[in-house]
């Protein structure tokens, strides 16, 4: 049975917005986020799409996120959680590395990109072989997602070149165990 799944990043933060590395530690939804979470509320409204359930990274900023978007019960799970950057969270993003970041933060204490990958993979592939509904919304985060995007990349026909904005919505075919990336929801947050 071909079910859809709605990949999501949470709304912006406050680290964010001061340029802060932020993996496993947390900080809070700005007052932007909370307007991004908002008009992705719209979204799915506008376009009557309901969901069947809803899952949310352990992380505030998931979970705040995802209860902008709808009142419906949600299960929190670790393996939504973003790329853990050991010792470089709650520092300045100019510390990172130049991209690809590969295994760079286990040295750090962080964790390696393949793990993440792997990480983030077997949960949504978990999530959907024993969802029961046709349509789940899984609100996750900016590397998570992309690592999400990358290892099926193989099976889509679309990719998204530059970085991935906040509240942006993944829509995935799912059947058959294999997802497909069939469109990339960005919104215009200019005004915001």
């Amino acid at each position: 049975m071909e079910k859809t799944l709605y990949l999501m990043r949470h709304g912006e933060t406050l680290f964010n917005q001061q340029k802060k590395i932020q993996g496993w530690c947390d900080s809070p939804l700005t007052e932007k986020g909370m307007n991004q979470a908002k008009i992705a509320a719209e979204y799915f409204s506008d376009n009557e799409i309901t969901f069947d359930s809803a899952y949310a990274s352990t992380s505030e900023r998931a979970c705040d996120t995802l209860e902008l978007i709808t009142d419906m019960p949600y299960k929190r799970v670790k393996g939504l959680k973003e790329w853990n950057f050991g010792t470089f969270e709650a520092e300045h993003e100019y510390l990172n590395p130049q991209l690809p970041y590969r295994d760079f933060f286990v040295a750090y204490g962080g964790e390696e990109e393949m793990q993440l990958r792997k990480r983030v993979s077997d949960t949504l592939l978990k999530i959907m072989q024993e969802e029961k509904g046709n349509t789940v919304l899984a609100v996750s985060h900016g590397a998570s997602c992309r690592q999400f995007m990358r290892i099926w990349s193989h099976t889509s026909q679309i990719d998204q070149q530059s970085g991935m904005a906040n509240c942006c919505i993944l829509k995935f075919k799912f059947d058959k165990d294999t997802f497909e990336l069939v469109e990339i929801i960005n919104h215009d947050y200019s005004h915001l």
